[in-house]
């Protein structure tokens, strides 16, 4: 496809970089054996456990979790986009990125843009000390109970009334003028510019870099809109970016377990006052995709916040939708509703912050959420209400990926509707869910350990044309990953680990694989040990399938007998 970065340019780029030099500008490593250890970046230790591995291109956290290729590493400590880390190695090894099609990829330069929206928020800050007008604003914060300081920890700002107060300072060229149309400082009506935020409190919006991209302004007095974002530009977009991310990232790496959605900036603002630094704000708009997307790996859990009434759990609903297909990566979600009337700013000011982290404890799982939403819509206390609760449920749990959390709401499901899961669907046995997240409290299954084998020594691969072919046909889940990923260490038999890893970067299951490759039970094993648990692996496979099909036979010869009849001269009779 036009435009996309071809896969062997990454597994080139992967060999050119050492994660080593890539890591060690940013963190202090020290030699440990054949690999590099450091405090982790991600969270606070006092003892080291973040490893780097120059034979395998990868970095792992044994604290945290935290881990991931060059590329990964990036955008986990850097927050660049997958795109922009690229950019970042091939700067690193002096090589251009190309596009499929032979084209290089030469974007616009958004730099001018970035240092004019700095500008403003400089500009927007220093008016919030100095101008005549802000005391409404400082009495408006103040009435908001927000301090100096944390105002100026988010870059709280004024945007005096006026049409041309921003203008008249920043466009003082047609060329000036054109970029504020352009990053959306400046409107444009019947042939004339205008300042687009007029007395009004100025909240920079920051991506994940700590970049200003855009602008939030609330109104001071009764004008309309009360909020005002920035339109969509080259920078920003409303759908995929979040109020406070940047600042909560910090707080993550602090070693905060979670991340909450709330729906304002004063919202976020007034938690991280009383000391709850994890909040995240959508713009104006439903939470999306992309949000979630950009939430996934930002910390273990995520708590929605809405109000208690109706138009809370409505939203709560579409949050909701918009999770399944994420749901069971690895993030647990769950949903606060909080009292009628009230929202985390004026909670937090009631209660404080051991009373507002008492209900986020007390947050519902999203798989509470959507059965309680369900069994609200039917009459439980009947076998016709019951039998009306599958045809809801079933099309929200088919968006949830495969694996044992999908298993686990058709479980739920069953037990609900008073049947055997059995007699709903065919479906794999269902495994014990991971407890608090943690993918290494048990051994992986046979598959998933031939995988996660696979994953840290590649060259495994080579072994399988020696070894029996029935676990191809087997039915367990994750058959088809491993046939694929044989199949493209077949094709590329030089590929590293982390350019394995790096191909499935888009693939839903990205996050299980990356876990696979770093579990706890590869740490004590040598590749001649893992050869072995490898070809065990799939050998026990091979037999089972062969079991099966050998009871599966003998079925059909007991049915084809026994619909034969007595009477049938085929049926062997003995004599008494």
């Amino acid at each position: 496809m036009a435009g996309k970065i071809p896969p062997e340019f990454i597994d080139d780029l992967l060999t050119r970089v050492d994660i080593v030099d890539v890591i060690g500008a940013r963190v202090q490593l020290r030699k440990a054996g054949k690999e590099f250890q450091a405090r982790c970046p991600f969270h606070e230790e006092k003892t080291p456990s973040f490893t780097v591995s120059p034979a395998k291109q990868f970095y792992h956290c044994f604290g945290c979790g935290a881990h991931g290729t060059a590329i990964g590493f990036l955008m986990e400590h850097d927050g660049l986009p997958f795109r922009e880390a690229v950019d970042e190695l091939a700067r690193l090894v002096g090589v251009e990125v190309p596009v499929e099609g032979g084209e290089q990829i030469r974007g616009p330069d958004h730099g001018p843009l970035f240092a004019l929206l700095d500008e403003a928020d400089a500009l927007f800050r220093r008016q919030l000390r100095e101008h005549p007008q802000a005391a409404r604003a400082v009495e408006y914060l103040k009435s908001r109970g927000l301090s100096g300081e944390i105002a100026a920890r988010y870059g709280v700002g004024f945007a005096p009334a006026g049409r041309d107060f921003l203008l008249s300072r920043l466009g003082r060229t047609p060329e000036r003028c054109r970029q504020l149309v352009e990053c959306g400082l400046i409107g444009e009506q019947d042939g004339r510019r205008y300042d687009r935020f007029r007395d009004r409190v100025m909240f920079p919006i920051r991506d994940r870099r700590g970049r200003v991209i855009g602008f939030g302004g609330r109104i001071l007095g009764d004008g309309r809109p009360k909020y005002l974002n920035s339109p969509e530009t080259p920078l920003f977009h409303k759908g995929r970016e979040l109020y406070g991310l940047f600042e909560a990232q910090r707080g993550v790496r602090r070693g905060l377990e979670r991340v909450l959605v709330v729906e304002g900036y004063l919202d976020v603002i007034a938690l991280a006052q009383h000391g709850i630094d994890c909040a995240v704000a959508t713009l104006g708009t439903a939470t999306t995709a992309d949000h979630l997307q950009r939430l996934a790996r930002t910390a273990p859990e995520l708590v929605f916040c809405f109000d208690g009434d109706r138009a809370g759990r409505d939203a709560a609903w579409k949050a909701l939708e918009t999770a399944l297909p994420l749901a069971g990566g690895g993030q647990v979600q769950r949903f606060l509703f909080l009292p009628e009337g009230e929202d985390p700013d004026t909670l937090v000011r009631q209660e404080g912050r051991a009373g507002f982290l008492a209900r986020v404890e007390q947050a519902v799982p999203l798989s509470q959420f959507l059965f309680d939403q369900l069994t609200a819509q039917v009459d439980m206390t009947t076998i016709d209400g019951r039998a009306r609760l599958a045809p809801l449920a079933r099309p929200l749990i088919e968006r949830v990926p495969a694996g044992v959390f999908r298993d686990l709401l058709e479980q739920q499901l069953a037990r609900l509707m008073g049947l055997e899961r059995r007699l709903m669907r065919p479906a794999a046995p269902a495994r014990a869910p991971r407890q608090g997240g943690a993918l290494e409290q048990q051994r992986p299954s046979r598959i998933a350990w031939a995988i996660a084998l696979l994953l840290d020594y590649p060259r495994l691969a080579e072994r399988v044309d020696g070894l029996a072919k029935e676990w191809r046909h087997a039915s367990n889940q994750g058959v088809g990953i491993l046939v694929e990923l044989l199949e493209t260490i077949r094709q590329h038999p030089t590929l590293s680990k982390a350019a394995l890893i790096e191909r499935w970067r888009d693939h839903p299951h990205f996050d299980y694989l990356q876990r696979l490759s770093v579990h706890p039970f590869l740490r004590d094993i040598t590749e001649e040990g893992a050869a072995a648990e490898f070809d065990g692996a799939l050998e026990r496979l091979s037999a089972e399938v062969r079991k099966r099909e050998w009871l599966r036979s003998l079925d059909d010869k007991w049915r084809a007998r026994a619909t034969r009849g007595p009477d049938d001269p085929r049926v062997r009779r003995r004599d008494t």
